[in-house]
Formats: C-alpha cells, structure tokens, sequence
C-alpha cells in the first residue's frame, strides 16, 4: 500500500552554538524549549511534541524535516516499501527511518502518535500550561530549492505518497498529505538547497507584531509582506544567516476540497504575488554574497547581484 503520511512533524537544524541557537529561536520567534538533552534542544510552538530540534555540528544547516506516519502505516511497512522502491534507508535506535531524497536532503520517518483527549481539542480549549505570550500555532511546510525537480516530484509522490496541490508553471510544485494547501514545495532552482521553514501564526495583526519584533532583534525581509495566488496565504520570509535558511510566517492559507484536482498557476508576479512584488534574486541564495546585498538593500540601491562563481 506505499507509505501514507499524517503530517510535518519536526524540521532539524545543526547550529555552531547550541546554547546561543535554543535561546535565539525561543526569544525571536516564541518556540518553547520542552527539552534541553545532551547534543540537542527541543523546542515548540504550541501544544506539539515538539517541532524544532536543534543539534550542534561545525558547519550549520538543515539536517533533516521528520514527517510522521499516519495511523495505518506502521514503521515496518514504509521500511518495506522503501525497500521495494531501492531507497536506501537506516533503522535509528528509537525505531524511526532515517533516508535522503535525490537532492541529499536528510529525511526521517517517525511513527504515529496516538493522541491523549484533550490533545484532540483545539488550543485554545486546551487548560494546560500555557506557551509564550507570542508564539506561533504550529510548523506548517518547510521548502527546498530543487534543479532535478522531476526526479523529486516522482520521489515525493510515489514513494512518500504526497499528492500534488499546484503547479506554477515549470518553476515550482506543491505537495500536501491533509487538506491544508501544501505541506511540502519545490522550487526549480539551483544549487539544491534547503530554502524555508514555514509557521502558521493567527492573523495579518499577529504578523505586523511577529514583523516588529524580529526588526528588533535586526533581522529583515528577503521578500515580503506576499499575498500568494497559488496557495492564498499572507505572509513574509525571514532570513536566517547562522542556518542559512529562511524562515516564513503565513496565515489564511487555503484549505482544499478532497479531493482535490491540482491546478497550474502562471509562473508571473500574478502566480506567485497579487500585490505584484517578485522576490529579489537573492531570495534564492544562501552565498555570503548574496546575503550581503540582501542585508543591505544593494539590490533596490540599483547595483546588479553579480552571479555565483560556481553557476
């Protein structure tokens, strides 16, 4: 039967400094440390497990994106599958799947959690320990730049068993396991690269505050504020220069009538931004260069972001 996802579970980052890193992402963007073990942090939004974990390594980066098994899939069957589709895979000691998608991208398979009662209602039901005063609902989707993006679109669905929301054009593909739009994108760019992150927060005035309050803490816009056509959400990219990744804020994204057909949008400023505003080049970099002219507005001062030395 192939593997069946129930959703985005956890993302990984390795960080230089693991003390620096837990207090940074927990006083910038509100995640709560629910666990502080040797060689790593766990950390929350809401009410999950837990949906950041960070480990230190010399060279910061994404590590891996966990996604959790639906109830119907047991380890053992996606560990078939996998082994039927050719997919190399390793067992780890808490029984999860630990593999790569033909881009190298670090992927872990967890198994399904059966949730107490009261974890069934919504937050805001829920008398329990409250989070941080400003915190973000949940991890929504993360984003990966992909130039074999055929090769990962067959990856994703026939052996994940995602199904595709969206097109835009040839530039990009969305995938969702549940009727949220997309839980996982590729963009068809190069060099393969985890690219973003994704939290759910409230509402437009929840992200006006969460805006103010990264400013402060000196942090700025690749691109953004964005009315995305394809998939309807507000929101803005946030970039993050010691994980080289960005992270997004979204809300108002478009939940999809299962089942559901998916559509090609126009790879314009009309497809990827109502208000008309495409990202700057630099959006798809993470070269110091490019972080550079991004940091310092070169790009709307008029100099040209020279092209990367590899390309």
């Amino acid at each position: 039967m192939g593997i069946r996802l129930h959703d985005l579970h956890h993302v990984c980052l390795r960080v230089l400094d693991l003390d620096e890193a837990t207090a940074r992402w927990s006083v910038q963007f509100g995640l709560e440390v629910v666990a502080r073990e040797p060689g790593r942090a766990l950390l929350r939004c809401d009410s999950e497990d837990y949906c950041l974990e960070l480990v230190p390594d010399a060279e910061p980066d994404h590590d891996h994106s966990a996604w959790e098994l639906a109830p119907d899939c047991t380890l053992e069957e996606a560990a078939a599958h996998l082994d039927a589709c050719g997919v190399h895979h390793e067992r780890e000691a808490d029984g999860s799947l630990r593999l790569v998608d033909p881009s190298g991208s670090g992927l872990q398979l967890v198994a399904y959690r059966e949730r107490t009662p009261i974890e069934l209602w919504p937050d805001i039901g829920r008398r329990t320990a409250p989070p941080f005063g400003m915190h973000p609902r949940r991890l929504g989707h993360v984003n990966v730049l992909a130039p074999n993006i055929d090769t990962m679109t067959a990856f994703y669905t026939d052996v994940l068993g995602m199904h595709v929301s969206d097109r835009l054009g040839d530039a990009g593909i969305w995938f969702h396991v549940h009727p949220e739009h997309h839980q996982m994108a590729l963009v068809a760019m190069a060099p393969a690269h985890f690219h973003h992150l994704a939290f759910d927060i409230v509402d437009w005035g929840q992200l006006r505050v969460f805006l103010d309050h990264l400013g402060r803490h000196g942090r700025w816009l690749g691109w953004g504020p964005v009315r995305h056509n394809l998939a309807r959400n507000l929101c803005a990219y946030v970039r993050i220069p010691e994980e080289n990744l960005f992270v997004e804020l979204y809300c108002d994204m478009e939940i999809l009538r299962l089942p559901h057909t998916p559509r090609t949008w126009p790879d314009d400023a009309w497809g990827s931004n109502t208000w008309g505003i495409l990202p700057p080049r630099s959006y798809f970099r993470f070269d110091d260069v490019a972080v550079d002219y991004e940091r310092h507005q070169r790009e709307a001062r008029g100099e040209q972001l020279p092209p990367l030395e590899d390309a």
